[in-house]
């Protein structure tokens, strides 16, 4: 999964204190669990960071110095290749590291909300993370025509939608999402109840398991939904091909956005921008404003530029 970490002797080298290199899977609090390799073997480590911070997120490498044989000082953060979270004006939470794609589950039943969906959205672009929709229990067929309606508003902006049902057809959703999946890092993120826990247990035979063992580990208990997690696609192999699952929330704040991170996040916006009459367009209520044109003209959909100007007006509330 990693590789073995030499670093040049230091303080801790120089101590006969043993070092590693190891990845994130799964953050409870302060405590994390890092998968390492240590002389050879390779284990899960119980770490913590030095002093209060707890700015690690599942999925960072991290530099580690052993304290025991399970048990480990997190030291440094590697070089981060991107980093997705939510926040409101008072905190924000991090949700993984060095992610390549992005699955928003949703199925036919229970319903979905546009919001979520359209937030993660955003989220991706602003961390330059590719997003897929996975449209999940189409076994569900009375319910099957209207969610694809509902999801064509994003297939048209380019997003794809990938149909399975991982309960009804998991052979057809493996040979699906499996492809997609291949040397990527992905995150599943979703509401409750559209079927994360299912894709991800096809996928990964042994989550449950390992699912314990993190809990475990940990100290979580019943808590178990409330942490994100990644397993690892195909162990023993030199392959980076990550899952991680994430609980099911139904707000996806982005109040650390700015101004200028958020209109380009809205892919459809970039055709637009640089051709308002000023240059400081706010693209809210400006006369001679491109995009409120675009609206106007159906090339911008009206609940996009609502969930902009919604976006915008909480990225000015930021206290933290």
């Amino acid at each position: 999964m990693v590789d073995h970490y030499k670093p040049k002797p230091g303080k801790a080298a120089k101590a006969g204190i043993a070092t590693a290199i190891g990845v994130v899977i799964a953050a409870h609090g302060r405590h994390y669990l890092v998968q390492a390799l240590v002389d050879g073997e390779s284990l899960k480590l119980h770490c913590v960071t030095r002093g209060k911070k707890s700015d690690v997120a599942v999925g960072d490498k991290v530099n580690l110095n052993m304290t025991s044989k399970n048990q480990a000082v997190i030291e440094s953060i590697g070089e981060r290749r991107s980093l997705l979270y939510r926040s409101d004006q008072y905190k924000s939470k991090l949700l993984a590291a060095n992610v390549s794609q992005l699955f928003i589950v949703v199925a036919t039943e229970p319903g979905f909300t546009d919001d979520l969906i359209s937030r993660a959205l955003v989220a991706a672009e602003a961390a330059g993370v590719a997003a897929h929709i996975i449209l999940n229990k189409t076994d569900i067929a009375a319910s099957l025509p209207r969610t694809r309606e509902r999801l064509q508003a994003y297939a048209k902006l380019g997003y794809p939608i990938h149909e399975v049902s991982a309960m009804g057809m998991p052979e057809q959703t493996c040979a699906t999402l499996m492809p997609l999946l291949e040397n990527q890092s992905t995150i599943l993120i979703g509401q409750s109840g559209m079927g994360k826990s299912s894709i991800i247990n096809l996928i990964v035979p042994d989550a449950d398991i390992a699912t314990r063992e993190i809990s475990a580990a940990l100290d979580t208990g019943k808590h178990t939904t409330t942490f994100t997690r990644l397993y690892e696609v195909n162990p023993g192999t030199n392959d980076e091909t990550y899952i991680i699952d994430s609980p099911g929330f139904q707000e996806f704040g982005l109040y650390q956005l700015s101004e200028g991170m958020l209109e380009r996040a809205f892919r459809e916006f970039e055709p637009f921008l640089g051709k308002c009459k000023f240059y400081n367009c706010h693209h809210l209520i400006e006369p001679n404003c491109a995009v409120l044109e675009a609206v106007q003209d159906g090339k911008i959909a009206p609940m996009r530029h609502q969930l902009y100007k919604q976006l915008l007006h909480e990225s000015s509330q930021t206290l933290y």
